[in-house]
């Protein structure tokens, strides 16, 4: 147990010094992608182009509160913000909610925007226990998905797909060890943000993230249109 604390502890340092060095780097008004690996050549119009290849989110199939299977298909087209949680989490989950429910407030007119909460107790956390919660925090259905699922596959997509530390552990709030984080993704399914969950100023950050990435899709739909 104390190794994987340890592991735990260590991943979650290791992202924090990666975002402080990053945003550090980044000051402009556009909104950064995370996690670059690597570059792809192709050619276009008999010239060759290089572009950057970065971390994609990887296929997922969760249940959500209403009983629906929902896949990163759910998710085709769309802005979302990603976090885990559990419903009986006594500490930080319930303040994380209520900043959850800020920025669906705030972005309401943003038709693409959707959130994916994760439960890290899916055993507990029931498609019925879910449906429950989701009324306690006000999480619209259609725009907020709450899931549950494989214990393995959410703690590695946690892990391997957000980058984000997780673990069972007693001597936590509840028995689980997880971040407070949002994680902003894009359409391409890649990481564009972190903000901490239960601080309102990092989750004004993230709305205004959201509010500059959706205006860029936007601005390439319409240039998109007049090529």
């Amino acid at each position: 147990m104390k190794k994987q604390t340890f592991l735990i502890v260590f991943l979650l340092a290791a992202v924090l010094l990666y975002l402080f060095v990053f945003k550090k780097q980044h000051h402009s008004l556009q909104v950064p992608v995370y996690y670059p690996e690597g570059v792809k050549k192709t050619m276009v119009d008999g010239k060759e182009r290089t572009d950057s290849v970065y971390h994609i989110i990887p296929a997922f199939r969760f249940i959500n509160q209403n009983g629906d299977t929902i896949t990163e298909k759910s998710f085709n087209n769309k802005i979302y913000v990603a976090d885990f949680f559990f419903s009986t989490c006594p500490s930080m989950c319930p303040k994380m909610m209520t900043q959850m429910n800020r920025v669906m407030a705030a972005e309401q007119n943003i038709n693409d925007l959707m959130i994916l909460s994760h439960s890290v107790n899916p055993e507990h956390d029931s498609v019925p226990v879910l449906a429950e919660y989701a009324k306690r925090v006000h999480a619209d259905g259609k725009k907020w998905m709450l899931v549950t699922g494989i214990k393995k596959e959410i703690y590695d997509i946690a892990m391997e797909g957000y980058k984000l530390p997780i673990s069972e552990d007693p001597r936590e709030p509840g028995g689980f060890l997880h971040t407070s984080l949002f994680v902003l993704v894009d359409k391409e399914r890649r990481i564009r943000g972190y903000y901490d969950g239960i601080d309102s100023s990092e989750v004004n950050t993230l709305i205004n993230d959201i509010n500059i990435l959706s205006a860029e899709y936007k601005t390439e739909r319409t240039s998109s249109k007049t090529h």
